[in-house]
């Protein structure tokens, strides 16, 4: 259990330290162009989850996320125990990967964000987000458990460029960039918005996966 929580914390860590890092990266060399900002931030996060996915999975599952953590715990596939225990290291790890994007471009380590990420619009975006990482994860698993690192690296990234909210689907790292006032950052005050269109998105996936994949079995 240890290697697994070891392995969840420092995964969500390089995750968010790339999220925000390249985001501050992107922000400095575009020089005022969002569009090329975004899409630097969006192939370091795509890579980088193939990267963690492909060298962490087989130790912990590879989630860095609460809400991929809580889908399995209800699949039974990880215990209550393993799931506090996911989160809490997620959380932490996420917050300490703020700290070392700043440290390493020698910012306070930690800034609540200014960046407004709110309304109907960015809501429906996160659950969307979250739905098709779930989904993407679930059937991946089912039917092509190797190339799931490139398929969440493939997601995440198109997600960024469709999705209202660029994509966070992940509680750990949206509470990790409330503290970063940076391009990826997101005000505190809206982080319990996000949160609860992640966990509606990921357990409307698990029910539609659920019902698609035993369809898929017996058609099989």
């Amino acid at each position: 259990m240890a290697r697994g929580l070891f392995a969840e914390f420092l995964g969500t860590l390089l995750l968010v330290c790339v999220v925000i890092g390249s985001g501050i990266m992107a922000v400095n060399m575009a020089d005022g162009n969002n569009a090329v900002a975004l899409l630097g931030n969006t192939l370091a996060t795509g890579a980088i989850l193939y990267v963690l996915i492909t060298i962490l999975g087989p130790i912990s599952g590879a989630h860095f996320n609460p809400a991929v953590s809580l889908v399995f715990f209800l699949r039974k596939e990880i215990t209550l125990k393993y799931l506090i225990g996911f989160i809490l290291v997620q959380s932490a790890g996420g917050l300490c990967g703020t700290m070392l994007a700043h440290a390493m471009f020698d910012l306070p380590l930690m800034t609540a964000s200014l960046n407004i990420r709110s309304g109907t619009g960015q809501w429906i975006g996160e659950a969307v987000a979250t739905f098709g990482l779930v989904a993407t994860i679930l059937a991946g698993v089912k039917f092509r458990a190797e190339a799931v690192p490139m398929l969440v690296g493939l997601y995440i990234s198109a997600g960024y460029w469709f999705t209202s909210s660029t994509s966070f689907a992940n509680p750990a790292v949206t509470l990790a960039r409330g503290y970063s006032d940076s391009f990826a950052g997101i005000r505190p005050i809206d982080m319990p918005g996000f949160w609860g269109a992640q966990i509606f998105g990921a357990l409307l996936a698990l029910w539609i996966m659920s019902w698609l994949l035993k369809t898929a079995d017996k058609d099989v």
